[in-house]
């Protein structure tokens, strides 16, 4: 989230104040989620949760859902407004986990379970399944989607949904039985929804 940084005429402030976006649908609209300042926070734009939750629409209500690097929440607790039946945030820095836990509180809200840790230690253990909904939207410089897509499929339901942000120039490879469904992108960042198909026989 840029900031005027500049300062002109304002003495710089001790220590950066952090920003928020806003859940933009659902029960909670228009609730404001803090934006810290923390390497790789990237949260995933108003155009694009728009997109992504009306391609979502038709099978979000009552879904179980999964955002393993959750860092302001946009994703999940968008979800969790839209009605989906649970939802399981996933966030290693402290600060950001801290923040998520207050936020969480201020809702009042049981169907959000925050888990403070490590997304890839804790898909290989740690996580119950099975998710129907999944957001994988990590730092773009830790290169963790082969990681994630490695270990995730023991956690998705037969006919789950994985929604992926990478970079632009970026189409991280999917297991075979994930079918691109719908794709679109902004000047930096490619997003994409996919289907996990399983074959009987």
């Amino acid at each position: 989230m840029k900031r005027d940084r500049a300062g002109r005429g304002r003495p710089t402030p001790a220590a950066p104040q952090p920003g928020h976006v806003r859940i933009i649908g659902g029960r909670w609209r228009g609730t404001k989620l803090p934006v810290a300042e923390r390497p790789g926070l990237r949260p995933s734009s108003d155009r694009v949760r728009e997109t992504l939750f009306n391609w979502l629409m038709p099978v979000l209500r009552e879904a179980r859902c999964l955002d393993l690097f959750a860092g302001s929440g946009a994703l999940g607790l968008e979800a969790a407004s839209r009605g989906a039946a649970a939802v399981t945030l996933v966030e290693r820095d402290p600060a950001l986990c801290a923040s998520l836990r207050t936020t969480v509180e201020r809702l009042g809200t049981d169907r959000v379970e925050l888990r403070c840790g490590d997304a890839v230690a804790l898909l290989d253990g740690g996580l119950d399944g099975p998710f129907d909904i999944v957001f994988v939207d990590p730092p773009f410089q830790a290169g963790l989607w082969p990681a994630v897509f490695e270990r995730l499929p023991r956690l998705l339901a037969e006919q789950a949904w994985i929604y992926v942000e990478a970079p632009l120039p970026l189409a991280p490879a999917v297991p075979a039985d994930w079918h691109l469904h719908r794709e679109g992108s902004t000047r930096d960042v490619r997003y994409a929804l996919y289907r996990r198909v399983t074959r009987i026989g």
